[in-house]
């Protein structure tokens, strides 16, 4: 008796979590705010590389239409993480600001600007 309690306790706190988005799966609403607090100054609204602050920056960011074709996911996550460096760009680390699961988040809302 105790042990079918214990498993619809464990069933109802997964399905809990499940339905209120604590998956753990990055999702492009979660992105948007993020992609919007730390990346929109530069990249723009819709990616194309036309923030405001895009017009000081040498060079200027890449539209994501073409900047980041052939670019997997794992290079996407590279290049917030790291920076651009590692990957041959110069865009900047954002480990320090973002945590996996935002960055995961972010890359999925980019993905859905190209």
């Amino acid at each position: 008796m105790i042990q079918r309690k214990r498993t619809r306790t464990s069933a109802a706190l997964i399905a809990g979590a499940l339905l209120c988005g604590g998956t753990g799966v990055a999702r492009a609403d979660d992105g948007k705010a993020a992609y919007d607090k730390n990346c929109v100054t530069c990249h723009g609204a819709s990616g194309k590389g036309d923030g405001p602050a895009a017009k000081a920056l040498k060079p200027p960011p890449g539209d994501f239409a073409t900047s980041l074709k052939g670019m997997s996911d794992a290079d996407m996550v590279k290049l917030l993480k790291e920076g651009g460096k590692p990957l041959g760009k110069t865009h900047s680390a954002f480990a320090a600001k973002l945590n996996d699961e935002q960055i995961n988040a972010v890359v999925t809302y980019i993905k859905g600007l190209k």
